[in-house]
């Protein structure tokens, strides 16, 4: 026998959230591996049918969920504020480039933005995919290393594609700090505040 209800209190980032019945009773748990098909990301307020089970802790959890709209029908969400973040991230390696040409950096850096950004979109898209399969996460003190040392236009970017950390304003707050103090460091190059960083 089959519940239905609304998806409740979804976490996009930890892949789980709760289902309220539409007949009322218990929440029960819900969690991304339960759907049986993945052909978008659960929102809040969707609706969906499932099999009410319980954990070993005596706790109600949905099992075999499936959305209430067929599966095959179901727009996939886009990602939002990808646009504006990919054009920061260009913009910013932009005026990189525009460093390295009239060495006041050495040439090295943009390779090296490149390289790191590649590197923190790969990091982000593993630790999205062990959110949603309970597997062993990537701590954000090591997404927000990444990003000190270069890979923060790539962390702009997977933030958006792939719906991570984007909404856990603690996260934010730190990676946009990190986002200002090199977007400082290029102006004040640019500028002629910082002289030229010259290797000898």
């Amino acid at each position: 026998m089959r519940d239905q209800g609304r998806l409740t209190s979804w976490d996009d980032d930890k892949g789980f959230g709760f289902v309220t019945p539409d007949k009322g009773g218990l929440r029960a748990f819900v969690h991304i591996r339960a759907f049986s098909y993945r052909s978008r990301r659960p929102r809040n307020g969707d609706v969906i049918t499932y099999q009410l089970a319980w954990d070993p802790k005596g706790r109600p959890r949905a099992e075999n969920v499936l959305f209430r709209e067929n599966p095959s029908s179901a727009p996939a969400p886009k990602p939002t504020g990808l646009v504006p973040a990919s054009l920061l991230s260009v913009a910013f390696i932009a005026v990189v480039v525009a460093l390295v040409v009239l060495g006041r950096v050495p040439w090295f850096v943009l390779p090296a933005y490149l390289v790191m950004s590649l590197l923190t979109l790969i990091a982000y898209a593993f630790d999205k995919s062990a959110a949603m399969n309970r597997r062993w996460r990537t701590s954000e003190e090591t997404l927000h290393f990444l990003s000190l040392i270069g890979g923060w236009p790539g962390a702009l970017i997977s933030q958006r594609l792939f719906h991570h950390k984007k909404s856990k304003a603690e996260f934010q707050a730190v990676f946009w700090f990190i986002v200002a103090l090199h977007c400082a460091a290029a102006a004040a190059l640019a500028i002629g505040y910082l002289d030229p960083i010259v290797l000898t």
